[in-house]
């Protein structure tokens, strides 16, 4: 593996859900490439330093990386702020962010120095979201759910925003498939990892799901007590390796 120390990093425009114009963060390795590109798409708690940071993070690894403002609409200013404003407001539509994040994919397959091949990236609720568009969309080629929380959901936590549970987009899941999760996580539970795995096999979904003891909900982020170091790095060591095997030609 090639270490791009060199990159180029900038705030570009996309046109997101119903053409509306929001900002994403963008790390290009340096060289001609072509590279495989990766979309990121944030947690809960916003367009954060540490996405911001983990999209340079893939581009130190060969791949054109870019990760969308999704609370773009809520306004400007502190990450934290305009995220719980947007936790507040109910979180955003399911749609809203397949719109966005549709519009992070056609930039990625726009450059000229892209391999053709796309992978997703989330965790917490960007791990259900990239789920999610991996079920609706057919234009990546590899998925990284890490602790997505409701996947599985129960009749009462539906709603306008949220109008299906994404384990019931499974049969539709397009492309392989990691999954990184906490034993000791309550969001999701080690019961509703087993859920969603079995929805996989049942469907004979391609996929890789990892179970870590000792850890918790955002093992990776290193900014918080969640953080597990050795179970984060054994994590970052089996997506690079995922996302080399199905994105790399």
């Amino acid at each position: 593996m090639l270490f791009y120390r060199g990159m180029t990093c900038e705030n570009v425009t996309i046109n997101g859900d119903q053409g509306t114009p929001i900002t994403a963060y963008v790390a290009k390795p340096s060289g001609p490439g072509p590279f495989p590109g990766v979309v990121l798409v944030h947690h809960l708690p916003g367009w954060s330093e540490f996405y911001i940071e983990t999209t340079r993070r893939f581009a130190h690894h060969g791949y054109l990386a870019i990760c969308a403002n999704l609370y773009e609409r809520a306004g400007q200013g502190n990450p934290d702020d305009v995220a719980a404003k947007v936790r507040a407001d109910g979180g955003i539509a399911d749609a809203q962010m397949v719109g966005d994040t549709e519009a992070a994919v056609k930039w990625m397959r726009a450059q000229g120095n892209h391999n053709g091949r796309v992978g997703i990236f989330g965790s917490c609720s960007g791990g259900r979201h990239a789920f999610i568009y991996a079920c609706q969309r057919k234009d990546v080629d590899a998925c990284a759910e890490l602790w997505g929380g409701r996947v599985v959901m129960g009749k009462e936590e539906l709603n306008a925003k949220t109008p299906v549970a994404p384990i019931e987009m499974t049969k539709d899941l397009c492309c392989p498939l990691i999954g990184l999760f906490g034993n000791d996580d309550r969001a999701p539970s080690p019961e509703q990892v087993n859920q969603h795995e079995a929805e996989l096999k049942k469907h004979g979904k391609t996929h890789e799901f990892y179970r870590y003891d000792g850890a918790g909900h955002g093992i990776w982020y290193w900014h918080r007590p969640l953080y597990r170091v050795e179970q984060a790095m054994d994590g970052w060591s089996k997506v690079l390796a995922f996302f080399g095997k199905h994105l790399a030609k």
